[in-house]
């Protein structure tokens, strides 16, 4: 399995490719742009993205509108489900927006080995 990581926070990087996580073989990538992250789910079968790194400007969900628009533009990311990783508690967000089938699924903080283990049985 091949899986996409779009995040700048070292704790969640450190759990993404922790040994415990995925199985030895799966392909584990991480990016820091939004444009990454559209180029590496061409074959990828799921994606995660740190809600806080989909932000062009802190607090200001516009950023994460243009990674809809461009995740939904692009065949090769269109159908690759989607992770969302929760913004830590307290972060304040100036709204917060929605796409019926956009979001697969959503992970709270912190983010653990655990979690992602989890969430490679959901494909």
């Amino acid at each position: 399995m091949r899986y996409v990581l779009l995040c700048h926070d070292a704790e969640i990087i450190e759990a993404f490719r922790a040994p415990e996580s995925f199985l030895p073989n799966d392909e584990l990538i991480v990016v820091d742009t939004k444009e990454g992250l559209v180029e590496a789910s061409d074959g990828a079968d799921m994606v995660f993205v740190d809600l806080v790194a989909a932000l062009d400007e802190p607090h200001r969900i516009a950023g994460y509108e243009r990674l809809h628009e461009m995740k939904t533009a692009d065949p090769r990311a269109a159908e690759v489900p989607l992770v969302l990783i929760a913004p830590p508690s307290g972060y304040d967000l100036d709204f917060m927006v929605g796409w019926p089938d956009f979001v697969f699924a959503q992970l709270p903080r912190p983010v653990t080995a655990k979690l992602f283990r989890r969430a490679s049985t959901w494909i």
